[in-house]
Formats: C-alpha cells, sequence, structure tokens
C-alpha cells in the first residue's frame, strides 16, 4: 500500500504532519566544544554520504518528544535509535539517487503542497506560519521537509512505474473474474484511510501485531486518526495527509485490504488486517457507485491493477537500493 489521499489536524499537530525537526538550539547552547565533537560523530556513511549523530539526534528528540507528548510509552532508547537510524539510511540512499538523476521540486509544487497543508487544517498560510512558531518551528523548516518528502515521491514513482506493466490480457482476465450480470458495468468504490505498522528489522510481526491493536485501541477511545497515522504509519505517501487514500477502487489494493473494505461498515475501524506490507487499521467514509462501462471500465481496470502492481513493487524496489547500497551502521559502535 506504499503508493501509496486530505487530513484535517489540530494545529497542535503540525509538527507530525509537517515531518519537522525539533530545534535543539537552545540545549546546543549548554554542550562544550568536547560535548559537541562528540555529538557530531559519524553514525552510518552511506554510499558517498554520511548521517551524523546531530542529524539523528533531532530527529530521535523529534520522534520522542511526539510520543510523549501523547501520553504513549516510550519504546528503549537504543531500540528508538536504531528505528529512526534506519529510516533515514534509506531516505538518504533515496535522495543521492534523486540528485544524481537530476530530479527536483519546483517551487511552485512545493508552494501550492504547503498551502494544501494548511487548508487542510482550516487556516491560512499566515496562519499555518504562527502555529509552526508556537510549535517550535519555522515555516522554513517545514518547507524544508515536504520538499523532501515530495522529492523522495517523485523518485519512487519514476523509479517503480517503469518496472510496472498491465497487458490486455490481464485487463481481459479482470474483467471475466467479475463475471457478467446487468451490473457489471458498475463498481463500488470506497473513500478510505488506513495505519500501516509496516515490519522493520526491529519489528517482528508480533510485535507489529501487538502495535497495531494498541492503536485501534486509542482510536476506539477518540484520539485522532489522523495524528496517529502521520505519526505512526509507515505509509509515507498517505501518512502526510493523515493516512488519507482518497476514493479506492476494486483491484487497486491488495486482496486482503480490499476484502476489509468491503466487510466495514461506514466509519467502522478494522482489527488489524495482515498483509504483506505489515498490519493496517482501515476505515471507509463514504461508499458510492461508479458507472465505468465499456472502454472507460477497461481504462479504470488498468489504472486499479498497475496501482496495485505499483504497490507491490515499491516494497521489492526498496529493498532492493538498500541491499545494494553501501552502508556502514556505525552506532552499535558506541
Amino acid at each position: 500500500m506504499r503508493s501509496r489521499g486530505t487530513a484535517t489536524l489540530g494545529a497542535g499537530l503540525l509538527l507530525a504532519l509537517c515531518l519537522g525537526v525539533l530545534p535543539l538550539a537552545g540545549q546546543a547552547q549548554d554542550f562544550q566544544p568536547t560535548e559537541r565533537q562528540v555529538l557530531d560523530r559519524i553514525v552510518a556513511v552511506v554510499n558517498e554520504g554520511a548521517i551524523m549523530e546531530s542529524e539523528l539526534a533531532e530527529r530521535v528528540t523529534q520522534t520522542r518528544s511526539q510520543l510523549a507528548g501523547r501520553g504513549t510509552d516510550l519504546p528503549p532508547e537504543r531500540v528508538l535509535r536504531e528505528q529512526v537510524l534506519d529510516r533515514m539510511i534509506i531516505e538518504e540512499i533515496q535522495l543521492q539517487m534523486a540528485r544524481n538523476a537530476g530530479l527536483s521540486v519546483d517551487d511552485t509544487e512545493l508552494n501550492r503542497q504547503v498551502r494544501a497543508i494548511a487548508e487542510s487544517n482550516g487556516m491560512t498560510l499566515e496562519q499555518f506560519a504562527d502555529a509552526l512558531e508556537a510549535d517550535g518551528l519555522t515555516l522554513a523548516s517545514v518547507r524544508k521537509e515536504v520538499r523532501r518528502e515530495m522529492l523522495l515521491r517523485q523518485l519512487q514513482q519514476r523509479q517503480v512505474a517503469s518496472r510496472v506493466n498491465v497487458s490486455d490480457r490481464e485487463v481481459e482476465r479482470f474483467l471475466e473474474q467479475q463475471g457478467g450480470g446487468s451490473d457489471q458495468g458498475v463498481i463500488e468504490e470506497h473513500r478510505a484511510r488506513h495505519i500501516l505498522i509496516d515490519l522493520t528489522p526491529e519489528r517482528d510481526d508480533d510485535q507489529a501485531r501487538r502495535l497495531a491493536e494498541q492503536l485501534r485501541d486509542r482510536l476506539e477511545a477518540g484520539d485522532s486518526f489522523a495524528a496517529l497515522a502521520q505519526e505512526y504509519s509507515g505509509d509515507r505517501g498517505s501518512a502526510m495527509n493523515g493516512g488519507e487514500l482518497g476514493w479506492v477502487r476494486p483491484g487497486q489494493t491488495v486482496p486482503a485490504f480490499e476484502e476489509a473494505l468491503e466487510d466495514l461498515e461506514i466509519g467502522e475501524i478494522s482489527a488489524p488486517v495482515r498483509s504483506q506490507f505489515g498490519y493496517h487499521l482501515i476505515q471507509v467514509g463514504e461508499r458510492r457507485r461508479q458507472d465505468v462501462s465499456g472502454e472507460a471500465r477497461r481504462d479504470q481496470i488498468r489504472q486499479a491493477l498497475f496501482q496495485r502492481k505499483a504497490n507491490e513493487e515499491l516494497e521489492v524496489w526498496l529493498q532492493e537500493i538498500r541491499s545494494q547500497a553501501f552502508v556502514d551502521n556505525r552506532l552499535a559502535d558506541r
């Protein structure tokens, strides 16, 4: 589900939405020069690049603050640092690939995305900037993080799309599987959102399932779906928008996810749904029926099949680039 959709958040949750970094300036002023040198050691070499202790510390501080602010139990410090560093390594590999390919994010598109985030919170851009400042952030830092996410998405779309093909035979086979009948040109769409708890080297299947169950309990108790998606979801594409996937058509998601969509009542939150990506918490906001007869229907089916394949291929691609990169993780040396 990693293609892997807009959410409404409170101003206090803007930190999670924008993937901003908590400022350390006030803390750094108290460090002695020798302490600063220790802070800035290399914790991972990634091909020709490096991730510094100070960068890791910022991201860990951000994550810890978000968890503590919501009363969530923190994992052991070592585990937290390892999980954050692993995500930073994957991001660094992709950013290097994007630079080598000459990819960039146009300022016009960046401005449009930042404005959309502000509007999804019911704010003007000026109000959004004020809310960020209240959270210890700046609009400039948020723009930087949003640009990074957009660049990663651009790279993923380019790399994965070239590896996915949907044949006419696959489209016809899907039509045959749907059967005949008076409704054969009508499909049901679901407006859905989800939280993906993915598996990582530090999070096995049981741990992922337990975390998904804990988050479902919190959702049932009234916690914000969008906030939890932004904080926990491993689906980067939808997490930024509070887990929103938009309108989902048959064939766009993996079978287990699609089956859960069909079974859920409007507003109901699913039990953890296992797929090859991890555990999903799914909620359906609306349903509608669309007439996609004839060639229009074939085009829609082709797009749905393409999306399903692209979701699966993205996971494979991320694993490939990680295995092919030179990574010297020095975190364990300390």
